[in-house]
């Protein structure tokens, strides 16, 4: 992927294009490239309009010269746009693009991938809408496990919808019909579901992640298309591979991850989708276990790095009410006052207190689920 902030670099200079593929692409020959794409959502930055909307074509037709002349000429060219760049996507019959980049910068673009036999990348999440969404939209519907009450029928089509992720690519072929480019082919460069998140991001755990995906999987290697494009062969991506521990933002951010940063998995799939969505079922959200569970601090192997422990301590002590009331002096977790210490009872409150919405019991790799209560003398360690 092209950075973005040097899409306008690129595309006023075909001599710099070529550097950035000799320096990017030619050093690695024996890896298979198949897709470069060019800059990541631009169009939701309106901060970007003047500088570099109107420059991602130019800046494409550079990139394909520069591999053609490296003997890359079969890589596509694209770029990755989230689903605001429509301004209308439901009922799907109505997508369409929004009027800023409609005609500007939606049309050159497509004609280049028309031209080129390339894809319109789309970032589709179906979390997003259905968490903003709950009342109108089921859980069931948005993780492919709708039943006949839950699918849509497009008023205009006809067409029924049996997932939410289905009706938000259709949205998009929908919005290039309207532009005149109805037959420009589908790509999905990103899409999952997170595995956990802060209090109050309903929806985020292991097991609705590991559903989605899998049914993704599933569907992709059975080439199921959209209804509006049946049996379409659409290139995907999941999002993402690991979990982004230091990434800043909603606690939904740092959990899109198969694997932990660490390199265990958050959850078993097999991406070729020939397991079957339910194949080694992960785990039910830990509020549906049965099991009397604590989260503390993970003990033995290497030392734990305390400035780590300390930023999960007072993380933990930051959310909810009362969570830390405990180990304040006087409390009866305040002995013995050191921060480890401190830090398991934190951490397991918070555990204790969200897990049922989301909350993790994983603290960057610090803390581990045990059955064996931590609780001494008059400190009770809390277990819902």
């Amino acid at each position: 992927m092209v950075p973005n902030d040097i899409v306008p670099y690129l595309a006023d200079s075909r001599a710099a294009a070529h550097k950035w593929v000799d320096n990017n692409l030619r050093q690695h020959p024996r890896v298979r490239v198949r897709y470069l794409l060019v800059g990541n959502e631009l169009l939701s930055y309106p901060a970007l309009a003047a500088s570099t909307w109107g420059k991602i074509v130019s800046a494409m037709k550079n990139l394909r010269h520069a591999l053609h002349a490296i003997g890359l000429g079969r890589v596509k060219l694209g770029t990755p746009l989230a689903m605001d760049a429509l301004a209308a996507s439901y009922p799907p019959s109505a997508g369409a693009f929004r009027e800023d980049i409609a005609g500007s910068v939606m049309r050159p673009l497509l004609d280049f991938l028309n031209h080129t036999r390339s894809y319109y990348f789309v970032d589709a999440y179906p979390y997003f809408p259905w968490a903003a969404n709950q009342k109108d939209i089921s859980l069931d519907y948005a993780l492919f496990e709708g039943n006949a009450s839950s699918h849509y029928v497009d008023p205009a089509t006809r067409l029924t919808y049996t997932n939410l992720l289905d009706q938000m690519l259709d949205a998009c072929i929908a919005a290039m019909d309207k532009l005149g480019y109805g037959g420009v082919k589908l790509a999905i460069s990103e899409t999952g579901w997170p595995n956990a998140g802060d209090p109050g991001q309903a929806g985020a755990n292991v097991r609705n992640a590991a559903l989605y995906n899998r049914h993704l999987a599933r569907r992709m290697h059975k080439k199921l298309g959209t209804p509006a494009r049946p049996r379409s062969k659409m290139p995907a991506f999941v999002f993402a591979l690991y979990n982004e521990d230091l990434k800043p933002g909603a606690g939904t951010e740092r959990h899109w991850g198969m694997f932990y940063p660490n390199g265990t998995w958050v959850y078993q799939i097999d991406l070729t989708g020939r397991g079957g969505a339910r194949a080694s079922p992960a785990p039910p959200p830990d509020d549906q276990t049965g099991k009397l569970e604590w989260c503390v601090l993970a003990a033995g192997g290497k030392p734990l790095n305390e400035t780590a422990v300390a930023l999960a301590l007072n993380y933990a002590c930051g959310q909810g009410t009362g969570t830390c009331a405990a180990i304040q002096p006087g409390g009866a977790c305040y002995e013995p006052n050191t921060v480890d210490a401190h830090a398991s009872y934190a951490i397991n409150a918070y555990w204790q207190q969200f897990k049922a919405k989301g909350g993790s019991c994983y603290f960057n790799g610090l803390a581990v689920k045990t059955n064996k209560d931590p609780s001494y003398l008059s400190c009770k360690f809390p277990s819902y």
